[in-house]
């Protein structure tokens, strides 16, 4: 632990030294974003990754109920009381053949439909509350306010927000601990002696929606859940009970001030100054444990001021601002608000949810396919303090029940979940089960630590992950005596999601990414002076070949007639054969002729209007990848225009746009962005430093190459 703090504060110092060149104080507040009128999909948001407040134009949640959420808040409905699907171990799956044998999935179960939709559904996330304004009472609309005006100081995490209600000034700020689950508020107006204004706390109850967004929970089913008040001396706490579940919430002011409720037939209460006011501070601290231990308004300032500038200083840095393109101006916004939004929505101690902590997807859960472009973006940016907030821990955590999972189906090693929860189940699902190309993800996190840390903690902290793992990779691959390969699937679904499990084999980027993890596996044990198993050896040796149809890679082996326009949806994963992950180490190289038709055909005919999120980021890496040397293609002004896709939208907040798919935001689209971005500035083994354009004159700084 020591010597992990003692990296973490080497990685910090690297990149306060880097940062000498560049103004970066100038450069991220030129993006500090502005709003007059709250936004209908997306708060602005103060918090730490672990936890966040979103806000609508008031500097609260007013009029807009956007979520306050945090890594712990979860809640689990009462389980089904049907005979036989009463208790999670009831729970049985689902037979398929593979291979000649049956093996059990985690698929739901027609004949336990209640316990598997239960598990699907549950724990969900819980939207800890709203905080906003009242004005006595009244009735008022947020189109009833004059002289909306709202700022996020991106430098030091604070929100500033002011109006004018019924002829009187209203000056808010908003900020959020940069160590614990506490929100500080500071309220400047003559409104308050008047009693014209006053603050609620209000708490909603969790849904069983799959998608809650643009705002999560409901406020009209009182006779569900229960709040309980008790007051002190200008402090206050009240319990929210949610079935099992229950947490508090701690306000604290700093003048003399009443709070009261609920008020009738809700879970509202109302916090009134004294009249002698005409500036309050609160901190407001939400807790699993009910913890006293509230930190002061100049604490919480304090904090988030410091933190906040060490983020901007430390790690990597773009300055893409001598530019006269209105490109590289764009590009230079989205980084920075993706960075600020993934530092405060994904740099959690647990995986993110794909809407961080804006809104909940999927019941708030988190996919560990995805974990690799929610976070391989803070290694390649030097934010690994950021990173080792989750990574290796959460492989750690979550080894022995992947174990079991592999041993259950008859594997070696480690078979990671996909759609999963602070319990490490995996929820049943026919994709969740059959999905793969999350397996080799420990390699490539693992490899990239090494690179900036190449010491034996790393080799340490890594090593059972990686040998579990590539233990399974290999008892999962299944030698075809007719062919002399070893084969993946059937059956198994690919990135895109969208074919027969039980037709596809040997998709192309599988297994890719099955030699890139054994290499890595390998390479890993000749660090340590220790020999790989054999098997390993044999099956990375003996994978079977890409699959390649009209002079290109396809999705899968016999895939029929795909670039005659039958399959050529959702996410094109070949192209990350050449763009994510590096040239092969091992075995055959790739034939550069088919990696540059199939650009040239995804560009051509693949149905861009069914991509979302990382799509496009990912097809952006695949082009200023394939520099690398005489052999590869070079074409920044088409990655450029893939990381500008009209379809690849961010608001005015850097918030990434879903879409038809999924609801905003969808912050995969930011990490994988910030992932293309650090490929342009860091470039790659062989070919490092910056590609961007000559004309814009950009400015890089504390990236290393990438793979």
């Amino acid at each position: 632990m020591l010597l992990r703090s003692l990296t973490s504060l080497l990685a910090v110092l690297c990149g306060v030294q880097a940062s000498c060149g560049i103004d970066r104080r100038q450069v991220v507040r030129s993006f500090n974003p502005y709003r007059n009128a709250s936004s209908e999909t997306t708060p602005l948001q103060v918090g730490n990754g672990n936890f966040a407040f979103g806000v609508d134009v008031t500097g609260l949640q007013t009029f807009s109920p956007f979520a306050i959420m945090s890594t712990w808040g979860w809640h689990n409905f009462s389980l089904p009381t049907t005979g036989g699907q009463t208790s999670v171990d009831d729970f049985t799956g689902l037979d398929w053949w593979t291979h000649g044998r049956l093996v059990n999935y985690n698929q739901p179960n027609p004949a336990q439909k209640d316990i598997s939709n239960w598990l699907i559904q549950n724990p969900q996330r819980v939207n800890l509350g709203k905080i906003g304004f009242s004005f006595n009472g009244d009735y008022v609309t947020e189109e009833g306010l004059e002289n909306k005006s709202q700022i996020l100081d991106l430098w030091t995490g604070k929100i500033s927000s002011s109006f004018t209600y019924d002829g009187v000034p209203v000056e808010v700020e908003t900020w959020a601990d940069s160590s614990s689950d506490t929100i500080g508020i500071v309220v400047e107006s003559e409104l308050f002696s008047t009693e014209s204004l006053s603050i609620f706390f209000e708490f909603p109850l969790p849904t069983r929606n799959k998608f809650d967004a643009p705002f999560v929970g409901v406020f009209n089913a009182t006779d569900q859940h229960a709040t309980v008040l008790e007051r002190g001396e200008n402090t206050a706490t009240i319990r929210h009970v949610i079935d099992a579940t229950s947490y508090y919430v701690a306000v604290a002011c700093d003048s003399n001030a009443e709070i009261s409720g609920p008020v009738n037939g809700t879970h509202r209460y109302i916090l009134r100054p004294s009249q002698e006011a005409k500036r309050i501070e609160l901190s407001v601290s939400f807790s699993p444990t009910g913890d006293t231990n509230i930190p002061s308004l100049g604490e919480i300032t304090e904090a988030s001021t410091m933190w906040w500038e060490s983020f901007w200083e430390s790690g990597a840095f773009i300055d893409l601002s001598k530019a006269k393109s209105p490109n590289a101006t764009e590009l230079l916004r989205r980084t920075i608000l993706s960075q600020y939004l993934t530092a405060v929505n994904s740099a959690s101690s647990l995986p993110p949810q794909e809407s961080g902590l804006v809104n909940n997807g999927w019941y708030g859960k988190f996919h560990l396919e995805m974990i690799l472009w929610h976070s391989l973006q803070l290694a390649r940016w030097n934010q690994f303090p950021l990173l080792w907030r989750s990574v290796p821990n959460i492989y750690s955590q979550y080894l022995d029940s992947s174990i079991n999972r592999a041993r259950l189906q008859g594997y070696d090693g480690a078979r990671w979940g996909k759609m999963t929860d602070p319990t490490g189940r995996s929820a049943p699902g026919e994709i969740n089960s059959l999905l793969i190309w999350q397996q080799p993800h420990p390699m490539y996190f693992a490899e990239l630590e090494y690179r900036s840390f190449p010491n034996e903690m790393t080799l340490k902290s890594w090593d059972s992950i990686l040998t579990s793992t590539a233990d399974f990779m290999a008892s999962y691959a299944f030698f075809n005596e007719s062919t002399g390969y070893y084969d993946l699937g059937p059956p198994m679904y690919p990135v895109s999601e969208n074919t027969n499990p039980n037709a596809t084999i040997n998709s192309a980027f599988e297994l890719a990414y099955w030699r890139f993890g054994l290499d890595i596996a390998i390479r890993w044990r000749e660090r340590q002076h220790t020999p790989a198993p054999a098997k390993w050896v044999w099956v990375r040796d003996n994978l079977a070949p890409l699959p390649i149809a009209d002079d290109a890679f396809v999705l899968y082996e016999g895939i029929p007639n795909m670039w005659q326009n039958t399959t050529v949806q959702d996410h094109p994963a070949m192209s990350a054969i050449f763009g994510l992950l590096p040239p092969p180490s091992s075995g055959p190289g790739l034939n550069m002729t088919v990696v540059r038709n199939t650009a040239d055909k995804i560009r051509d005919l693949w149905d861009l209007g069914d991509c979302w999120g990382w799509d496009f980021p990912m097809l952006a890496i695949a082009q200023p990848i394939a520099a690398v040397n005489s052999l590869r293609l070079g074409d920044v002004d088409q990655a450029v225009a893939y990381l500008l896709h009209p379809l690849f939208e961010f608001d005015d907040g850097g918030y990434p746009v879903g879409g038809s798919r999924v609801p905003t935001p969808y912050f995969p689209g930011s990490s994988s962005f910030l992932l293309a971005m650090a490929m342009f500035a860091g470039g790659w083994d062989g070919r490092p430093g910056s590609h961007f354009p000559r004309e814009w004159h950009a400015r890089v700084e504390g990236f290393m190459p990438g793979l």
